[in-house]
């Protein structure tokens, strides 16, 4: 089992209220890590200690975005091994951030709460020791969550040969972390 309330997954915070800031206090969150690029930045007034990890540098190896943002492929986990496989010291440096955050829960955002994230989410509970298949639930649920389940990400998928649920059960097969700091801050 993960632990209650060690990670928190969501769409940015940006349009939290006061009482919602208070409410994510009382959660236990005491770190956020902002995913979105530097031109997505808004300064949140949470005061929540917030690390920012770029996760989507869109300005850095141009070569390889111009074959991810365009089209529908960008939307979906197609683009998260090819991601990690060119950029695996992103992903490091969130779950650095993640087992050195102090104290508390750690809740981790990008705009929408579902590509960034949901990239995230998949390796955190993979290195929980969380089941691929229960994962690939999590993200499917995530994309409901984030209102972004488009019914035409999947038929481009099909058209692909594969589904979400099979690019995620794939990616976390391929996953080989080792990092029990990390994996007991996260498991009962």
């Amino acid at each position: 089992m993960t632990r209650r309330g060690a990670l928190v997954r969501s769409g940015t915070v940006d349009r939290l209220t006061p009482a919602g800031w208070e409410a994510l206090r009382a959660h236990g969150v005491r770190t956020i890590i902002d995913l979105r690029n530097d031109d997505e930045l808004v300064q949140n007034a949470g005061a929540v200690e917030t690390i920012h990890i770029a996760l989507d540098r869109l300005d850095e190896d141009p070569e390889f975005w111009v074959d991810w943002v365009n089209g529908p492929q960008f939307a979906t986990p197609l683009y998260y091994r090819p991601f990690m496989e060119r950029f695996p010291d992103r992903i490091e440096r969130v779950l650095d951030a993640v087992e050195q955050a102090q104290p508390g829960g750690v809740l981790f955002h990008c705009v929408g709460g579902r590509d960034r994230t949901g990239l995230v989410a998949i390796v955190l509970l993979a290195i929980a020791g969380v089941r691929a298949d229960v994962i690939a639930d999590d993200y499917a649920r995530g994309a409901e969550r984030a209102h972004t389940h488009d019914p035409a990400f999947e038929a481009f998928l099909g058209e692909k040969g594969t589904s979400s649920r099979e690019l995620v059960i794939d990616l976390v097969a391929s996953l080989d972390y080792d990092r029990p700091g990390l994996r007991a801050r996260l498991v009962v």
